[in-house]
């Protein structure tokens, strides 16, 4: 029976080849697309799955309410996560880590003989921390890798060039960077084979080594100072949300009277270790992050593009059934049920979706480095060793095969096989509505996801254009590593002001558009901590100002020799009740701990800038002079050169003489503002990509009704030439009902679509307003694909010759 089956449906794909190639094509294509997207979300999803007893360890989170303003942060206060240790049976370990460029170092020259580069990704940890958490050893031992000052264990990769295959454990290499120079003995090479962690460092470095070290051991704030990620592991039996429930009396045993003084509230939370990857809305990770609603968004579209495959079965099965009228009625006479045929037809769909699932397997090869692209990403082909994959691919065939193949199955199965055979079919087997309403909810899938792609690249239009308070253009940013680069700075610049392009030059100790790690709280005189207003800063020298274009609205800029004067923003003078015209002079104190309260001196107000991304209200913020230049890492250079190669030669024979042994590397400051916004961009890419293959199947499927409209009305069509139709009049009937379908979709997709970018574009603090273009151009744009793709089948029937249609009346 099974072999039948089979040799009836190759026999009727071999014999419509139109009809095979797109229901073929169209669900290859469709499947090429859905599990791509289905394996880029689950390997954001297996991030951090492989620590033991993974349930067990959980990340200590703190959200922070200080005069008003609201921080969610990942990190915690250094004594914290050892006291819950020492205060709560349920925790059996704990451990720490800190990215160095948290604390100014953000890259490292490793140096090992002859062999030196630039590495970044390193991490101080504690030697607890392979304890709590796994990483695969390919060399050294996970115990007592890092219980000495010193000690470092490598990834890998990083090894492998400093020491080629050679054995890494037990060799000295020497470090410099922003604390110095040291040795460091290696103790392990770890690997990713067990799984990619958020932790994603390049080295290891024993939290006991040097100053940091010293300093984070000494360091006893509980309030303040949340700047290390903390872990802890729970014994087994033990409950987080119980343990959780007791922390907010913990912290104030610790740090409620500290809390009071500063006016903060905080709050410490669990945070299930195997979560965080795939969890947005901290002020500070250690590696980037996957926003769910972005993962969710990727998931509708993948099951967008395999639904308009399967209507694409659907309607061209039911389309044409009357090929099929006669087998089923014969196979009702000779004894097949209604459930046979049930069998069969689904039999066949089935088939389908395996045979796209084996075309879709070597096109997503050939295709993976340009969806790799799309979504910045690095899927790999080892994926196929996972036994998780196949059961996605199995998921697929059966999902596909049902859902294409289950109304074609009922519907061809219920022909009644009398009045089949008698030929009286025409009246039961049409089912235009249902195709019409497939047709329907296809293209309001492409409307919406058409209106998509016209929002998202609106928005990013506005933010590329948008005036940010400061000037971004032309400008570059260099970075220093190293004490022995910081200190080379003051020569660099005075050089690089010698070249007829370069306009300015600045040294901070950061730069626009980066995450800003400084902030304290201040007030005005009269005030205390309780009500101070906290204000995130950056250190610079008294040319940050120009160079940047920041314009100033009251009082003067910085000047040579100023101590303790800062330019305050707009909204940290609102905030502090200081007029901005006449806030010029005022002193702002700060105090921390039971020293005495400090201050400095307004020398300006600055017009508010949005020196982060346009996700969020511009914060108080304030620009603090600093003369020393060894607290600088940075430098940005405004340039007026049309000729940046030749500026760029020019700045680099400038380094190499100031700097012979630093790399020379640069980037442009417009290019690090817009990678503030790489989620926004890579949906947009996502998006486009997609769509447009959302907008091919679902032509595929316009293409097939089409020619079977055609094919159902060629004697209608040749007796209406007979009698005097144009070609432009058939063209039109033909047409018409296809764009009524369309014009059905956008009504549909129209709210739709408004709902779910209104959502998206809460995401963003300064945003577009919807209008009612974008929607009418993605159904215009709609229409417009729907009239080319059936237009095409129309023509070719207006032009038929009617004596061959009407030859056999």
């Amino acid at each position: 029976m099974l072999k039948s089956y089979l040799k009836t449906a190759l026999r009727f794909l071999l014999k419509n080849k139109t009809f095979s190639f797109i229901n073929i094509f169209g669900l290859a294509t469709g499947t090429l697309c859905c599990l791509y997207i289905l394996l880029y979300v689950q390997n954001q999803y297996s991030y951090d799955k492989q620590h033991k007893d993974v349930k067990s360890v959980y990340r200590l989170t703190t959200d922070l309410v200080l005069t008003g303003d609201k921080h969610h942060g990942a990190a915690s206060s250094p004594p914290i996560a050892p006291a819950m240790k020492s205060n709560f049976p349920e925790v059996a370990a704990y451990t720490r880590a800190v990215k160095t460029d948290m604390l100014g170092a953000k890259q490292h020259l490793l140096r090992y003989k002859e062999q030196s580069f630039y590495e970044t990704g390193a991490f101080y940890v504690d030697s607890t921390f392979f304890d709590v958490l796994s990483y695969n050893f390919v060399e050294g031992h996970v115990q007592h890798a890092l219980d000495e000052p010193y000690d470092i264990v490598l990834v890998k990769s990083t090894a492998e060039k400093l020491f080629g295959r050679d054995a890494a454990v037990g060799k000295i290499i020497n470090i410099n960077d922003a604390y110095g120079k040291h040795d460091f003995k290696v103790t392990g090479v770890i690997d990713q084979s067990l799984g990619r962690s958020h932790l994603e460092g390049n080295m290891f470095i024993s939290m006991k080594s040097g100053a940091v070290g010293a300093s984070i051991a000494n360091d006893d704030e509980w309030a303040g100072n949340n700047f290390l990620f903390s872990y802890i592991k729970l014994r087994p039996g033990a409950d987080a949300a119980a343990l959780e429930k007791k922390l907010p009396a913990f912290l104030n045993k610790y740090a409620g009277s500290k809390m009071k003084q500063l006016g903060m509230q905080k709050e410490l939370h669990l945070q299930p270790v195997s979560a965080i990857h795939t969890t947005a809305g901290y002020d500070v990770e250690p590696s980037k992050t996957a926003d769910p609603s972005f993962l969710l968004i990727l998931v509708l579209i993948a099951v967008m593009i395999q639904v308009i495959a399967c209507i694409n079965f659907m309607n061209l099965s039911t389309a044409r059934a009357s090929k099929r009228a006669k087998e089923v009625g014969v196979r009702k006479v000779i004894g097949a049920g209604k459930f046979d045929l049930i069998k069969q037809f689904l039999g066949e769909s089935f088939l389908l979706a395996f045979i796209g699932v084996i075309i879709a397997l070597p096109l997503l090869w050939v295709a993976l480095p340009y969806l790799n692209g799309i979504t910045h990403t690095d899927i790999r082909l080892s994926f196929f060793a996972d036994y998780r994959l196949w059961l996605m691919l199995a998921s697929l065939v059966a999902v596909t095969g049902l859902v294409a193949g289950s109304y074609p199955a009922f519907y061809l199965s219920a022909f009644e096989a009398i009045k089949v055979i008698k030929g009286n079919f025409s009246s039961k087997v049409s089912a235009a509505g249902i195709r019409r309403s497939l047709v329907v909810f296809q293209f309001v899938l492409s409307i919406v996801l058409i209106t998509g792609i016209i929002i998202i690249y609106s928005q990013l239009n506005y933010i590329k254009s948008k005036d940010l308070g400061f000037d971004k253009d032309q400008k570059l940013v260099f970075n220093f590593y190293t004490n022995d680069a910081q200190t080379q700075m003051p020569v660099l610049a005075n050089d690089l002001k010698q070249l007829s392009g370069v306009k300015a030059v600045s040294s901070a100790d950061n730069y626009l558009s980066q995450f800003v790690m400084h902030d304290h709280g201040v007030y005005p005189e009269g005030g205390n901590m309780a009500t101070a207003i906290d204000a995130q800063n950056i250190a610079c020298d008294q040319f940050f100002m120009k160079t940047n274009g920041i314009k100033l609205i009251s009082g003067r800029d910085f000047m040579p020799g100023d101590s303790g004067k800062v330019l305050i923003n707009q909204t940290l003078a609102k905030r502090l009740n200081l007029n901005e015209q006449n806030a010029a002079g005022k002193r702002l104190y700060t105090q921390y701990g039971n020293t005495p309260a400090s201050y400095v001196t307004v020398a300006g107000v600055m017009k508010d800038f949005n020196y982060n991304s346009l996700h969020s209200d511009v914060r108080p913020f304030m620009l603090v002079y600093d003369k020393n230049p060894g607290n600088f890492s940075c430098m940005v250079v405004s340039t007026s050169s049309k000729d940046y190669k030749m500026l760029l030669s020019q700045m680099g024979a400038i380094w190499k003489k100031d700097l012979p042994a630093v790399p020379f590397t640069y980037s442009f400051l417009d290019s690090e503002v817009q990678k503030q916004y790489e989620t926004e961009i890579v949906l947009s890419q996502i998006i486009n990509s997609f769509t447009l293959v959302a907008i091919f199947i679902s032509c595929l499927g316009l293409f097939g009704l089409a020619a079977f409209s055609a094919e159902q009305r060629s004697k209608e069509i040749g007796i209406r030439k007979v009698l005097g139709s144009s070609v432009s009049g058939i063209v039109q009937l033909l047409s018409r009902d296809f764009l009524l379908l369309v014009i059905v979709s956008f009504i549909i997709a129209t709210p739709i679509a408004w709902y779910g970018m209104s959502k998206w574009l809460q995401a963003f603090a300064y945003r577009i307003p919807l209008s009612w273009w974008m929607f009418a151009l993605a159904g215009v744009i709609a229409m417009f694909i729907a009239l080319f793709t059936v237009s095409f089948q129309a023509i070719k029937a207006a032009l038929m010759n009617p004596v061959k249609s009407l030859k056999t009346e």
